[in-house]
């Protein structure tokens, strides 16, 4: 799942920011149109986003945010190569890029092969050792380090590279074997994988990461990756230095609050690669003409505009300063959309906003305080001023795990505990705090409309229990968001819609998206990833889903639902409700008069 900037992002198992339980949505539209095979090429597309870019590395945990990801998805680094998800929530596989197949269920073993004319955007050729490392990158097959079960701290050894997803599921494949031609890759699994087919390996260069390391090609950091043990928590040998420089590049060297001077941090094996970027108003992304794949997309440029105000954005779009929008939905929103001449497409969210209590507060270590906290949640409030006036029929959310047109959400909320929650209880959470008053920091985005009013309502609620409440909001709140320096928060997630590596990025220590340090479902959590047996699987995520109502893990407020705007000059733009968003199918875009 992503960190969305209207919400939050889970990361895709397989370079993922991730899901959760495979938020399979039926998206519904209200018009539309499809693109054919003699669309018009070229021009630009220029498409509103909430969020400016913080990181050409959506993976990790700071990166997780809905245009970087966004961004990742058009230049390959997030999620798209092998395989993508369609508006059906569908995994399609993109044989023109590469094949992946599944050669054996016993062990599960899977085969990934790259054509022999795979370039990255510098020129220089994709290869199985860029495989190597993204498989490295994402197992965890290296890390010796055992975390804090509280902080998710490393407390001895070495944890390598922090990918968002986490490592669960990919963490129990032996090293790969790769072929003598270098194209090919095959990875053999230790226990089942219930995600396999959404694993890609393929994300960074291998050739600037090897040269960030101080190697002096990819094949010497797929040399040195040979040569390391796997490693052993509970013998750690100390840090390889080299392997070391590379993770520390990859975690944290694509962070950016600039245009990069460095241009090893734009190559890119997508079909399109940034070309600039003026921070707090625009990026452009580029034909990639190295770029091997069929989606190579009619247009020739695609423009992020950076408009935060769901207002500002309908306004851009009358005014041709935009082609696609996908605000916040609200009834003010669609009502304006209604009276320009855009195409209207709407449909459920794969999405959900959230109120989070924060496990390494001091303030909810103590789990009454916690009870007592969310019976002051107006969440009946909150959704009633949100989002009831898009969608009267919209019910508050009442599973961690599942959402209401998912199958499992009626049984689940029958049994998970939600109802202690159900109404607010001001004398019930005064009970539990027995006159003392408890001060908490709030994290929320001060930019978005939704949280603002999230976070009034729930002060106001909380005060009259006896709770002070600090306004810890931030337009920085991303940033902020897995330092932990708060008390509470209020975000979203929103999910790729197929998968359920969601579920370990939110609920292990050392999870990439468990930014509130909850570890009391780690072992199930775990075991989701290696269940083949669905109703198995479901068992396990209602585990999950009982205890967070139980140990007071926060609340879910309500599923978010979606609305873009297409103005008439783009053709091929279809809902989508999941983090891609308007970009799932960027290659059928095409202009009807050239925008350059």
């Amino acid at each position: 799942m992503h960190i969305n900037g209207r919400r939050g992002r889970f990361a895709v198992g397989a370079v993922a920011v991730a899901g959760v339980a495979a938020l399979a949505l039926s998206a519904c539209t209200t018009s539309g149109s499809t693109s054919t095979s003699s669309a018009a090429k070229g021009g630009t597309v220029t498409v509103a986003v909430v969020n400016d870019l913080t990181s050409l590395n959506s993976q990790t945990p700071q990166g997780n945010l809905d245009t970087n990801g966004q961004v990742g998805y058009l230049d390959g680094s997030y999620g798209s190569g092998f395989q993508y998800i369609d508006n059906n929530y569908k995994i399609v596989h993109d044989k023109s890029f590469g094949t992946f197949e599944k050669t054996s269920d016993n062990p599960l073993t899977v085969k990934y092969t790259l054509p022999s004319n795979a370039k990255w955007s510098d020129g220089e050729p994709v290869t199985a050792d860029d495989m190597v490392l993204g498989w490295a990158m994402q197992s965890g097959y290296y890390d010796s380090a055992t975390l804090d079960p509280n902080s998710g701290d490393v407390t001895s050894g070495t944890q390598y590279f922090t990918p968002a997803a986490g490592t669960a599921g990919i963490d129990q494949t032996s090293y790969p074997t790769v072929s003598n031609d270098n194209r090919t890759i095959t990875l053999k699994y230790a226990k089942p994988f219930v995600d396999w087919e959404l694993f890609n390996p393929l994300a960074q260069p291998a050739h600037i990461v090897a040269k960030k390391a101080g190697l002096s090609s990819a094949a010497d950091l797929t040399k040195l990756l040979k040569s390391l043990p796997k490693g052993d928590p509970k013998n750690p040998a100390p840090a390889d230095p080299t392997l070391k420089k590379a993770a520390d590049f990859v975690n944290t060297g694509y962070d950016i609050t600039a245009f990069p001077t460095d241009k090893d941090l734009l190559v890119a094996s997508g079909p399109f690669v940034v070309s600039s970027w003026t921070p707090g108003q625009s990026i452009t992304m580029v034909k990639n003409k190295y770029y091997w794949g069929d989606n190579k997309g009619n247009v020739d440029k695609i423009v992020f505009r950076i408009i935060p105000d769901a207002n500002a954005q309908v306004t851009a779009l009358q005014n041709g300063e935009v082609d696609i929008i996908n605000p916040q939905a609200s009834a003010d929103t669609l009502t304006a959309l209604k009276n320009t001449s855009a195409k209207v497409l709407t449909g459920d969210q794969a999405s959900y906003d959230h109120l989070d209590l924060n496990f390494g507060s001091q303030v909810f270590s103590d789990p009454k305080v916690r009870e007592a906290f969310l019976k002051t949640i107006p969440r009946q409030q909150i959704l009633d001023s949100i989002v009831t006036p898009v969608n009267p029929k919209a019910k508050v959310l009442d599973s961690q795990i599942w959402l209401p047109n998912q199958d499992e959400y009626a049984n689940a909320i029958k049994s998970n505990g939600s109802d202690a929650y159900g109404k607010v209880d001001i004398d019930g959470a005064k009970k539990l705090l027995n006159g003392a008053t408890p001060t908490v920091r709030i994290l929320y985005n001060t930019n978005n409309p939704n949280r603002v009013d999230e976070f009034q309502a729930i002060s106001a609620s909380a005060a009259k229990a006896g709770f002070k409440i600090v306004n810890a909001g931030s337009p920085d709140w991303s940033k902020l968001l897995p330092g932990g320096d708060y008390d509470a928060s209020l975000f979203g997630w929103i999910s790729p819609g197929a998968g359920t590596s969601q579920i370990p990025q939110l609920f292990t220590t050392g999870g990439g998206g468990n930014y509130n340090r909850y570890n009391n479902m780690n072992d199930v959590a775990v075991q989701t990833q290696t269940t083949l047996d669905k109703d198995e699987l479901t068992k396990l995520e209602l585990q999950i889903d009982t205890a967070t109502f139980k140990d007071g893990y926060g609340l879910p407020l309500f599923q978010l639902p979606g609305v873009f705007g297409v103005n008439a000059r783009v053709d091929g733009v279809k809902y989508m409700g999941n983090q891609t968003g308007p970009f799932w199918n960027f290659w059928e875009w095409s202009v009807k008069s050239s925008k350059k």
